[in-house]
Order: C-alpha cells, then structure tokens, then sequence
C-alpha cells in the first residue's frame, strides 16, 4: 500500500479516535491468507424475502454449503524496506502500528526493494475460476496464490488479478490453473434488504486459522466509510466476529447467500482483533460493478468539485428553508464544474433532474454517472436558482489523491470578531506562498484558537478574496465587509490556499 493512501487514513483514523478507537483493515498482517474474487458473469440476486424459523441445523447447513466456495489467499509484493510496514500493522505483528498511530517517530529505513507476503480470504463466484476479494488484500501484489477448502493447505493454485476498485474496495480475481475437480460457487443475496437484527455469517481466514465461521447479526447500514480522499463507501456494520485474515471473505444471510464482503473492524489501541465492530461492502455495490471490473477496469465520473454538507448554523443564510444540497468549496481549474459555470459558494439542488439531499449523496451520485454524459444541474447561488449543464468527465482516482491537500491547522494566535487578523498582501509575501505576484487580497496573519475563523477552518496563510462575494484587496476593505456581518450571521469568504480557491463559511459570534 503507498505511503499516500497509509497517510490519508491514518490522518482520518486520528481524527475520529480521540476515544482511543482504531480502524483496522482486516488483514495486511501477514498473520492469515488474503482474499480475492473475479467472475464471467454477475451471479443472481435472490431478492425474494428473509424468513422462516432459525433452528439449530440453519448455521451448520450454511457453513457446510458456502465453504467449498471459500478460499484462503495469499500474496506477495516487493517494497522497499521503509515502506515494509504495511497499513494498520506489518510483518512484525503490528508494533510499528502503534508507534505511528499514536505519533510516536518512526525513522524511515533504506535497503534495497523486499518480499513482504500478507494473507486474506476471498470466495469463487463462478465455476471457471473467478474470485472475488477486497482490493486491499491483492493491490500490489506480484504473485497469488489460492488455496481450497478440503485440499491440503500446502496445495495452492496461481490466480491473477482481472480487476480492481479501491472505491468499493473490491477486486476480481481468476485461477490461472485449476483443480482437476469441480468448483463450488457461491450465490448472491440482496443487500438492500438486510435490516439491523438480522441474522449473518462470516466466513474467513482469521489469523491463519483456515474456514473459520462467525454468527452474528446486522448492526446497522449505510455506515459511511472512508475510501479515499473526500470520499467514503456506505457499508453494513456487523457483530460477527471479523478480524485480520477475514478480509474479502463472504459475509451471509440465513439463505447462505452472500450479501456482504467483509473489509474492515473497529479495534481499540490493546489488541489488533475483533470487538464486535465490523464493516462489509454491500455485494448489491460489487455486483452492479462486476461487468467493469472483467473488463479491467471501472469507470466512474468527475465533476471537478470538492463539496460539503450544509452547515446546520447557516441555512438561513443561504436563502435555504432546510437543510439539504451540497455547498461548493473549491472548483478545480480547467474541469468540468469550471467550464460550465460552476463558482465556490453554490449550493447544488439537484443533479441530473434528481434533488441532492446531502454531500455524500451528491458524490455517490457522480461517481456513478457515465463519463461523458451532459447532465442538467440546479444551483443557487446568492439564493436565486439557476440551472447549468455539465459534461462529466471520468475519474483518476490516483490524481485526484495526489493534487488533493489538507487543510493547514490554524496556528495559536490572537483576534477578535471572527477570530482573524489580517495584513496586507506583499509581492513578497505572495512569492513566499508561491502565488501570483498581483493576486489581490488580503492576508490571514493570525488565527485565535478556537474562535469561528478556526473552526472553519480558516489559517495563517490564507488569503481572502471575497467577503460576501465582494472582492477585497486591502485589510480595511476586509474588515469594512465583515463589519457588516451582523452578530449570529454568517459570513461567505472565498480564499486563496495553496494555490485553490476555496469557499469557505464563517459564523461570527
């Protein structure tokens, strides 16, 4: 995994662990076999209703039925020995995990590039061959090798990697040499049934012990979870126990049918196992996706935005009734929200005809839209409505992860009103930031710590544009608009960061 994507998530993870809570791929441990998953053609959804009694021969009868379709992986990649720590633990059982997760420093270290080997789960969906898995457990990796449920495990099969998506973390994979014997597929359940309290079983790999069963229940849907930069996958949260070694292996209904693949556990800083915290992508995501990924490769559209729920305290403000739509934070230079008039500050109603609830609503809706496509988009911008049409264009997802950057953490300075002092924008002090010469603005020298301006998050370095949709070029001029912001309003400013403009709502105090 690059050091890029490490970053990301352990940033993430930081942010959301000030209880001590850790997210926790569930494999990359080198302690049990990886997974994986590749098919000719997209497996039946069975649709029909969950019931019946539950007895005690349901649980028995589907581990004895789905697991000759389950199989042990395991991978090899070759990484250079500062990169030997894989995310969320390595090779030397997950030391260096919490050396950096709690920020303590860890010195890169030189060699030449090694073998490091991991070990997953994955489950056949086809009777050819194909196997589908998490894309975790086979990215990288330069060789696979599956092994059988019932044959001795020192018996293994070559497999390749077809197709691959870390969006919905899900990877096909195929055996390049086969059993003389029959193979067992697995069946598809309907995700978008399962309920919290239903019934499930887990079937994996867990810590190398081969074709282990867990029962537990759905605990919750739709959890958001996070995939990329700005971007997060919903998935179903379970009790059943997952822990490393699980990864890409069938999450099941009463049927036996899978309506799951298992990805991820919440753990706490003691131990690296299961709490009863684990996460699934719904196979309805996979499934819809399976004739992209035979080919090698998915596709997904771009609009060339960066959004952001409406917040609660400044829906009024924007000339909203309720909360609902995706505000607009920056739009990226030459991309398609650009050249269809897209501008910092609009609030999108409504994409391709369909209201937009929220962000994330918004971004799963883009991404699943065909690139190319020119769709109709309903905006409001200084609350009046208007509609733009946009030409989606396709995803690079690498790219994208690359240009994307955090914001700066505010520094531990003085202000008043908003919580800012501000300066004149020198051709030096532009030069400095590596901007334009002749930008006009005027700078963010010093942010009050925990004021509205760092809760934004406005910081030092910033420079302001706009107040209100006013330019400003001079501190007075700045300070003259946002003078005008009454007490409990809130203030729209578009700023300048590192090299992006940037929408940016501040509520004055």
């Amino acid at each position: 995994m690059s050091t890029r994507k490490t970053t990301f998530f352990y940033a993430l993870l930081i942010s959301v662990a000030s209880l001590a809570v850790g997210m926790v791929i569930a494999s990359r441990l080198d302690l049990s076999p990886a997974s994986s998953a590749q098919t000719m053609q997209v497996p039946p959804t069975n649709s029909a209703p969950l019931g019946g009694p539950i007895d005690a021969s349901t649980f028995r009868t589907i581990a004895s039925t789905v697991s000759p379709s389950v199989v042990n992986i395991r991978t090899e990649s070759r990484q250079r020995s500062q990169e030997m720590t894989e995310f969320f633990g390595g090779g030397q059982g997950g030391g260096d995990l919490f050396e950096r997760f709690f920020g303590q420093p860890q010195q890169p270290r030189q060699g030449r590039p090694q073998v490091t080997q991991s070990a997953g789960t994955g489950f056949l969906i086809s009777t050819d061959g194909f196997i589908l898995t998490n894309n975790h457990v086979v990215e990288g990796a330069t060789k696979i090798e599956v092994s059988l449920y019932g044959e001795d495990p020192e018996i293994s099969y070559l497999a390749e990697i077809v197709g691959r998506d870390p969006l919905s973390d899900s990877a096909l994979i195929r055996l390049t040499n086969k059993p003389a014997r029959a193979l067992s597929a697995v069946k598809f359940g309907d995700s978008d049934q399962m309920l919290p309290g239903d019934w499930v079983m887990a079937i994996g790999n867990p810590f190398g012990l081969a074709h282990t069963v867990s029962v537990g229940v759905i605990s919750a849907t739709e959890r958001p979870f996070p995939v990329a930069d700005g971007r997060t996958q919903d998935v179903l949260q379970t009790d059943a126990a997952i822990n490393p070694g699980n990864s890409g292996g069938p999450l099941l209904n009463v049927r036996g049918e899978v309506i799951g693949i298992n990805t991820a556990i919440y753990t706490d800083p003691r131990q690296q196992g299961n709490i009863g915290i684990g996460f699934a992508v719904p196979i309805n995501v996979v499934a819809n996706l399976l004739p992209q990924l035979r080919t090698g490769k998915v596709t997904r559209g771009v609009i060339g935005v960066s959004v952001q729920n409406i917040p609660l305290d400044a829906v009024s403000d924007f000339g909203l009734t309720e909360r609902r739509g995706a505000l607009v934070a920056t739009v990226t230079r030459g991309g398609p929200a650009a050249r269809a008039g897209f501008e910092p500050g609009d609030i999108i109603l409504e994409f391709n005809s369909k209201p937009v609830r929220n962000r994330d609503e918004l971004v799963r809706t883009v991404v699943g839209t065909k690139p190319g496509t020119t769709v109709p988009v309903k905006v409001l911008r200084n609350k009046q409505e208007r509609t733009l049409n946009l030409t989606v264009d396709e995803l690079d997802l690498d790219a994208e992860s690359t240009t994307a950057s955090a914001a700066p953490e505010p520094q531990e300075t003085t202000g008043v009103g908003f919580g800012i002092t501000l300066g004149a924008l020198s051709p030096d002090i532009a030069r400095r930031l590596r901007i334009p010469a002749d930008t006009a603005g005027v700078l963010v020298t010093d942010v009050e710590p925990g004021s509205p301006a760092a809760r934004a998050p406005i910081a030092r370095g910033d420079v302001i544009l706009q107040v209100n949709r006013v330019p400003v070029t001079s501190p007075a001029e700045a300070s003259r608009e946002l003078n005008r912001v009454a007490s409990g309003s809130t203030a729209f400013l578009l700023i300048l960061r590192g090299g992006q403009e940037t929408f940016v709502t501040v509520r004055k105090e």
